[in-house]
């Protein structure tokens, strides 16, 4: 993972300084910079539309008791197209501007999620939630050994009910 970061963080910048050169040699230096500008006012539009309709989609979602997850995505993937659009460059303006194309998002989860369920990183489960939700988990007895060995007080000191013990809370 980290020699994949390495490796955007050379190319990215190689990629755009090369798209500049060759986008201004063709169009001139003001209409470069007329076009940056305006990839960076149309992203913010974009982003505060869509943003806005994510944004309810998730709260209709939350009224319907199930985890609004696709939004959240979506959310997510709007934050970094609004980050890449606001950055000069074309090569991270193409990126920024199919992540708010609503079905390259749809099947960029897709292919995350299949990416994750496969590595064993992720369960999926599509109940939402709902008093059926089960949560495993482990967990660590932290009482001091003291109150273990009575049984009968808490660690403030207060007594349990009659025929009650620490183990049954």
């Amino acid at each position: 993972m980290g020699a994949i970061i390495l490796a955007a963080f050379i190319a990215v910048p190689i990629i755009e300084i090369t798209l500049f050169i060759e986008v201004g040699g063709r169009i001139g230096l003001a209409p470069t910079v007329g076009v940056v500008i305006l990839t960076a006012l149309a992203g913010t539009a974009l982003l505060r539309h869509q943003g806005l309709a994510t944004l309810r989609k998730a709260q209709a979602s939350l009224q319907e008791n199930r985890f609004p997850m696709d939004e959240v995505f979506d959310g997510l993937c709007l934050v970094v197209a609004g980050a890449l659009l606001l950055t000069p460059g074309f090569f991270t303006d193409a990126i920024g501007l199919s992540l708010f194309v609503p079905p390259f998002r749809t099947l960029l989860r897709r292919r995350i999620t299949a990416f994750l369920i496969a590595r064993g990183s992720v369960e999926v489960h599509t109940s939402g939630f709902n008093s059926e939700t089960v949560i495993d988990g482990e967990f660590e007895d932290i009482t001091p050994e003291h109150d273990r060995k009575t049984g009968g007080e808490t660690s403030s000191g207060r007594e349990l009910p009659p025929g009650k013990n620490l183990n049954d809370l």
